[in-house]
């Protein structure tokens, strides 16, 4: 298969602080031939996510990515050779199919899809892959959120906090959303029906939150962890649920974070915290697709993409994660759709 040359990323530092150029080398090499088993699949767009910097440092719920190995992650892609009855030719699928332009495997991890008429295979980047269902099962099974409560999404502007938000509104929340400067509270309100947003760069998060949520919090959905945990906290109702999803503003500190000062608040408001993470949920996925397409078919569920063209991109493109100046979901276009 030497006419198949492929482009890839691979992991060459552990990350200390940001990610830098130097955490990944660039390698161009021939694709192996295929054994029986095993297919081909070009990949067609590569999801950026908060947990590649996880994947990257250290040990998590996934071991961490061996250097010298190829940069893990989310991918879209076709299949354009296979060995394996499972996979014919053209049959597109998504998997961790890693920050390169070939994948080599034996089907093992990987999920056909289907492209949804109307609809690019972004799709399943925006809405119907890991993001969607983290947001779908995170805030209905954890967080359990009922009609007429108060429900406080942070990161609100980015890919999971966005969707959150909605699905929020849609079963009857007063939504509030932290995010960071006025295009993102912007966005939020105005296009996602968000009942309001807090700009924690230039607001006081905690009088913020005060404002609007005169009743108090019942759900919060928290992606960042830090300082925003700790203002959550504080203004929590008793019995109130906190869906702990991410901590993005920590994930790239040189140093332990401290834990949030009010965390005896959790014993005197008999608060659940639970800590999620989406791989538990994937065997129930289509349990949540087909409410998920559902909702865009009626406008209920938007999304936003942010699309940076090709695969060289990669390693620059990541770090809008992590200086916040991405909207909605970041995705690398590293071929073309058939």
């Amino acid at each position: 298969m030497a006419e198949y040359i492929n482009r890839q990323w691979r992991l060459a530092a552990r990350p200390v602080g940001n990610f830098k150029d130097s955490d990944f080398t660039w390698h161009e090499e021939p694709v192996p031939d295929l054994a029986d088993g095993q297919v081909l699949v070009r990949n067609i767009y590569l999801s950026l996510d908060p947990t590649n910097r996880i994947w990257a440092a250290q040990d998590s719920y996934l071991p961490a990515v061996p250097l010298g190995d190829v940069m893990r992650g989310v991918a879209v892609g076709v299949v354009e050779t296979s060995r394996h009855a499972g996979f014919p030719v053209g049959t597109f699928v998504q998997g961790l199919l890693g920050w390169q332009l070939y994948y080599v495997g034996n089907g093992q991890g990987l999920t056909p899809i289907a492209k949804i008429p109307g609809h690019s295979l972004l799709l399943y980047h925006g809405v119907l892959g890991a993001i969607g269902l983290t947001a779908y099962f995170g805030l209905l099974d954890i967080g359990r959120p009922k009609e007429g409560e108060t429900l406080v999404v942070s990161a609100a502007a980015g890919a999971v906090g966005s969707l959150v938000g909605q699905i929020g509104n849609i079963k009857g929340c007063h939504v509030v959303g932290i995010a960071g400067g006025p295009e993102k509270c912007r966005w939020i309100v105005e296009d996602l029906g968000f009942d309001a947003a807090i700009d924690y760069k230039h607001e006081d998060v905690a009088a913020a939150l005060a404002q609007h949520c005169p009743k108090g919090i019942d759900v919060y959905f928290d992606n960042v962890g830090g300082a925003i945990l700790d203002a959550a906290l504080a203004r929590m109702n008793n019995f109130g649920r906190v869906v702990a999803c991410g901590a993005i503003s920590q994930y790239t500190s040189e140093k332990p974070p401290a834990g949030p000062a009010n965390f005896l608040l959790v014993v005197s408001k008999r608060l659940r915290i639970e800590g999620f993470i989406v791989l538990d949920y994937l065997p129930r996925s289509m349990e949540a697709i087909p409410q998920l397409l559902e909702w865009i078919a009626q406008g209920r569920l938007k999304y936003r993409l942010d699309v940076v063209e090709g695969l060289e991109q990669a390693p620059r493109a990541v770090q809008k994660l992590f200086d916040g100046s991405n909207i909605g979901k970041l995705v690398v276009k590293v071929s073309d759709e058939p």
